[in-house]
């Protein structure tokens, strides 16, 4: 008599015991696609595709802090900063306003803004499918906004182009103050004293 043997579902093992890497592994992780990460407790978590308006709102923020004078190399997209947290966390925002400090530490670094070095001055992030991608949702209005108060970080926007409106928080002690502008308000932020931008000037990209 042949007795079957029991298949264990991989998918099931996979689902129940994520694996988890070091920020170094992270760091040097490439798995052959296009798809981004970030890093959250150690764990790799695919990043929510932009559409095309998100990209060009990052794009139209990075061009309009270049034009009041901000120097190029203080800018950034594609930059990643360590978090605290349990394990290694990473976040990977839409834009960077680096401080010169924070600018110079990332560049001799080369791969990451770590918990040791200088905060930027800013974080932008644009919201993805905000009416219907909770999880997405959450992550930048809950998660990386507690995250980026414990970094440290003074101010963080952002950016919600379904509900149409742009949230600037800005640090008080180790939490956010908000606050909440949309359609012809112009932004007020307390660390860019001289910005005049409307929400809907951000939301539309001036298009």
């Amino acid at each position: 008599m042949t007795i079957a043997k029991r298949k264990t579902s991989s998918k099931n093992t996979a689902t129940s015991r994520p694996q988890r890497m070091t920020l170094e592994a992270y760091l040097n992780y490439d798995d052959g696609t296009e798809t981004r990460y970030e890093l959250v407790d150690g764990v790799l978590v695919e990043m929510s595709t932009e559409t095309p308006l998100n990209h060009t709102i990052a794009i139209f923020l990075l061009s309009y802090f270049l034009r009041s004078g901000i120097p190029h190399y203080c800018l950034a997209m594609r930059h990643q900063i360590q978090v605290p947290s349990n394990r290694a966390s990473a976040r990977e925002p839409d834009l960077i306003v680096h401080s010169e400090a924070s600018a110079a530490a990332i560049i001799e670094d080369g791969k990451l803004l770590r918990i040791a070095h200088p905060q930027p001055r800013l974080v932008v992030e644009v919201v993805s499918s905000s009416d219907t991608d909770k999880v997405s949702r959450d992550r930048d209005y809950i998660e990386k906004r507690r995250e980026y108060a414990q970094r440290e970080i003074p101010e963080y926007w952002i950016v919600d182009p379904i509900a149409k409106v742009v949230m600037v928080l800005s640090l008080t002690g180790d939490t956010y103050r908000e606050s909440v502008f949309s359609g012809a308000e112009p932004l007020v932020s307390v660390g860019f004293a001289e910005l005049a931008l409307t929400a809907e000037q951000v939301l539309t990209a001036n298009l």
